[in-house]
């Protein structure tokens, strides 16, 4: 179950971020092997000074997803094709234009509710 945070530029419609957070989580469940029903996600819209990336003026997409370590590289490197693919045919951004980072962590380090770490209970 990633957690994962997608930034996309303001003034977006409820169909295109819902279309865009689909995708992302449709790469993750294939390409990572997540569950079908472990969707975690925060969109944010910003304004075009709070998104830089590179001086990039087109539209683009920013992400960040934090989960358990333990994801074989060759997962992640299908996670970054498939997702960039998907964006592109469904919302038309450039794959140049998606900037994927991910961190990776331990099983205490999630609480999900409750304040108990529940992976280590």
């Amino acid at each position: 179950m990633p957690f994962v945070t997608i930034n996309v530029l303001e003034g977006k419609s409820k169909d295109y971020i819902k279309k865009v957070s689909d995708s992302i989580n449709e790469a993750v469940i294939e390409t990572m092997a997540f569950p079908d029903d472990d969707r975690y996600q925060v969109v944010n819209q910003l304004s075009e000074d709070c998104m830089q990336y590179q001086g990039r003026q087109e539209e683009r997409i920013m992400m960040h997803l934090v989960m358990r370590s333990g994801r074989p590289n060759k997962a992640k490197q299908a996670f970054y094709k498939k997702v960039v693919e998907y964006l592109h045919e469904r919302v038309g951004i450039k794959p140049k234009n998606v900037f994927i980072t991910i961190t990776e962590n331990h099983d205490v380090d999630f609480s999900f509710k409750d304040g108990i770490a529940q992976f280590v209970v």
